[in-house]
């Protein structure tokens, strides 16, 4: 029963929007909350699970929340939103196998948060409550609602605090509370507060029966608990209050033939005064003629008579006949004269600003009066003076003034004696001269001229998410904490105590600087170019990024969101940023990454062979490289060490092969640069099996066995006191020595020649001992061999 009732609910809040694809499939969101968004969908033929996909509308690629839903769901709601965001929720209808059969997305926003309780609820009369609320971020307009316990129910739309809630009934209680509405929803409503509505006014009316008072009675008002009457005298500033819980009062001791002014306020039992009756004018009775003169004259030989008397107050109608009377009796009686004394001072003067810089004064008409005359007086000292027969005059106001206004009746009597004065102030001047300049990338600092009237100023700035007050009494302001790359709206407006704010101000966009790039992030392509890529998360903007090192600066601009560093020189480190430009400034640059190139090859390398078996390999200093794999490989094996020095020993060589001469330098971060050298070919190898003979006479023969027969060999005999050489061309393994002096310790070499014709010196020794027999070479003993030293 619960579950229907639920989508009963649902259903009557309607589709706000809805998304068809060309697959038939669609998407509708039923209704949303500041945290809560429910769609529906069409069921798709073939699909075993649906899924619903959240991002923002400000990142759509980017999906912050996700739910599936099975094969018989129509309908789901997605949770834990944030309020008054702008969301896309895409719609996926999948298969067994995860393959998409239909797709759709709608937009829509969240509704704002939840509002604070309304701050005070004050009747304003019997029939009108005052709201007074903070307002909320996002908010296109506010719902007030009000109860009462009797099932009284409505909600009124108003658009900013504070607000007029009417027409109630007078002297009710009532529960109100408020949600912020944008174009996604209402939010939930606010805790409530109750106020109740004050006693409606008395309905009053005046007599009088004598010429020193007046009676005024009322019908008894409901829940009153007393009444109070106020008694005025027009033109003067008499005034009088008297308190009865009675519905009549006769108020004695009055002026005769005088206006008199009355109203009537009740009073509830909670001490609350209720809405004030409307104003009721009554006159005393005129009094009784005092000094009355007569007097006979003569004019035109015709007998005049004169009579006279004291007028009492303005405004009044005399009616004069004559009686004629003498010893014969009385004649009857002339016709009447009407005589009107001069007008009493209008009343109830009212001035509206109906136009910017127009004022229209307003007052009610009296009696007897064929004209008025209105003086306005500006407070710097200029004056005004309006002649009109009617009841309200135009003038000229302008802005940020207080005028002293009153105003003349008059007829052919005269003028009436001065009436009300009042004081009133038109609305504090625009300021001019207003400036909006960013003096960071969060902040906005606004100025202008001091305008006339402003005791306070109240800077806003607000774009579609955000409203940022300051109020000063001085003429500049600086708004900080904005959002970056928004386009803010700012609006000085001026305040006094006596007039409020004017809300008619112009209004000034300024857009705040680029917000700082995000997810900086290095794609190293080649030895001397880098791509940097980074979120765009800016509106029209350049991107500039910098490359700064030891060896100076490089630099590349976009519009996107990636671009490449080129020529970039070996062996430097590098500080990468990026930074957006645009016409409202520059932002912050971005987090900066460490950027090391490749280390650079050294220039000169040397070869060296040390033996037949090991060389060495010594190089020159190569920027950015901290350590060095050098190289020597062939088809018949290859060597290699890993050091940090510029040298290395390496073993392992084959003698007569070619070499290729490569090298790895790296940096202290891994870079790696692959360095090619010159080729390197090991010496011929060392002939094996030497042996020496004796042959005829004092000759000997040095006998070897060849690794080949490209090369040329040179056998060396080093005795004590004599030296002997030989050679042997290329293909021959043996080579005569003659005339060896016998009885000497000699020490054979056999070793290869170079192209060159440069002997191998690392060769291995043998040494024979050679023996004499008589004069001749006796006997040749092996004694060994050794190394070269």
């Amino acid at each position: 029963m619960g579950v229907m009732k639920w989508l009963t609910i649902l259903v009557s809040l309607g589709i706000c929007s809805q998304a068809v694809t060309a697959s038939g499939v669609q998407l509708s969101v039923f209704s949303v909350t500041s945290k809560t968004a429910i769609l529906r969908w069409t069921r798709v033929s073939g699909a075993s699970s649906y899924k619903i996909l959240v991002a923002t509308k400000s990142s759509p690629s980017s999906i912050i929340a996700f739910s599936t839903f099975g094969p018989n769901t129509v309908m789901g709601s997605i949770n834990s939103l944030s309020p008054n965001v702008n969301y896309v929720f895409s719609f996926q209808a999948q298969d067994q196998n995860q393959q998409i059969l239909g797709n759709a997305s709608v937009e829509s926003s969240t509704a704002p948060e939840r509002m604070e309780p309304i701050h005070t609820v004050k009747p304003k009369d019997s029939r009108t409550l005052m709201v007074d609320f903070s307002p909320s971020t996002g908010a296109t307009q506010y719902v007030v609602r009000v109860k009462t316990s009797n099932g009284f129910f409505r909600e009124d739309t108003v658009s900013s605090p504070p607000a007029e809630i009417q027409p109630l009934t007078p002297y009710t209680e009532y529960t109100l509370s408020i949600m912020a509405v944008n174009a996604g929803g209402s939010s939930q409503p606010s805790l409530p507060v109750t106020a109740k509505t004050v006693l409606p006014p008395p309905q009053p009316s005046a007599s009088s029966l004598s010429n020193d008072s007046i009676t005024v009675s009322w019908a008894p008002v409901a829940h009153a608990a007393q009444y109070t009457l106020s008694v005025y005298k027009f033109n003067s500033s008499t005034s009088m209050k008297y308190n009865t819980s009675s519905t009549n009062l006769t108020i004695s001791d009055l002026d005769a033939g005088s206006l008199y002014v009355t109203r009537v306020y009740a009073w509830d039992i909670e001490g609350r005064k209720g809405d004030g009756s409307l104003y009721i004018n009554q006159t005393t009775r005129s009094p009784t003629p005092s000094a009355v003169n007569v007097s006979v004259g003569m004019g035109s030989g015709v007998a005049e008579l004169s009579v006279s008397w004291e007028v009492v107050s303005c405004g009044q109608v005399h009616i004069i006949q004559v009686t004629a009377s003498n010893e014969g009796g009385s004649r009857t009686l002339s016709q009447p004269e009407v005589f009107i004394t001069f007008p009493c001072p209008p009343e109830a003067l009212a001035l509206e600003e109906v136009t910017d810089g127009n004022c229209s004064l307003t007052w009610n008409t009296v009696p007897h009066a064929d004209g008025y005359m209105a003086f306005i007086k500006r407070g710097e000292g200029g004056e005004e003076i309006c002649n009109t027969s009617s009841s309200n005059c135009t003038f000229h106001c302008q802005c940020g003034y207080t005028y002293l206004v009153s105003v003349l009746a008059f007829n052919q009597a005269g003028s009436s004696p001065p009436g009300d004065r009042f004081n009133y102030t038109t609305l504090p001047c625009c300021p001019e001269g207003v400036s909006v300049s960013a003096v960071s990338t969060d902040t906005l600092e606004i100025m202008w001229t001091a305008s006339r009237g402003a005791e306070m100023y109240q800077t806003r700035a607000a774009d579609s998410s955000e409203v940022i007050l300051c109020n000063d009494t001085a003429p500049v302001c600086a708004l900080s904490d904005l959002q970056c790359d928004r386009a803010y709206s700012v609006v000085v407006t001026p305040c006094n105590d006596i007039r409020g704010c004017n809300r008619g101000c112009k209004a000034h966009t300024k857009d705040t600087a680029p917000c700082m790039p995000m997810n900086t992030m290095l794609n190293v392509k080649n030895s001397s170019c880098v791509g940097v890529s980074w979120t765009a998360n800016n509106r029209a903007v350049n991107y500039t990024v910098s490359a700064v090192g030891d060896n100076g600066a490089r630099y590349c601009t976009t519009t996107g969101s990636s671009c490449d560093l080129g020529d970039l020189p070996c062996g430097c480190t590098f500080e990468v940023s990026v930074i957006a430009h645009g016409v409202a400034g520059r932002s912050l640059p971005s987090y900066s990454e460490t950027l090391e190139t490749e280390p650079c090859c050294p220039v000169n390398l040397t070869v060296a062979q040390v033996t037949q078996a090991m060389t060495n390999v010594s190089w020159s200093q190569a920027k950015g490289a901290q350590s060095f794999i050098s190289s020597l490989t062939s088809p018949r094996g290859h060597a290699r060490c890993h050091t940090q020095d510029s040298h290395c020993l390496m073993g392992c060589i084959t003698c007569g092969t070619n070499y290729t001469v490569t090298m790895e330098a790296f940096s202290h971060s891994g870079r790696q640069a692959n360095c090619t050298y010159q080729g390197f070919s090991s010496s011929a190898c060392c002939p094996s099996g030497v042996r020496l003979y004796r042959t005829a006479g004092n000759s000997m023969r040095l006998y070897w066995r060849s690794s080949g027969s490209s090369h040329s060999h040179q056998a060396e005999m080093v005795g004590g006191s004599n030296n002997y050489t030989c050679s042997a061309s290329p293909g021959e393994s043996s080579c005569d020595v003659g005339n060896v002096q016998c009885g000497d310790v000699y020490h054979v070499v056999v070793a290869p020649l170079a192209p060159g014709g440069s002997r191998v010196l690392f060769c291995a020794q043998r040494i024979y001992s050679v023996t004499c027999s008589d004069n001749n070479i006796g006997t040749v003993l092996y004694r060994g061999k050794r190394s070269v030293d």
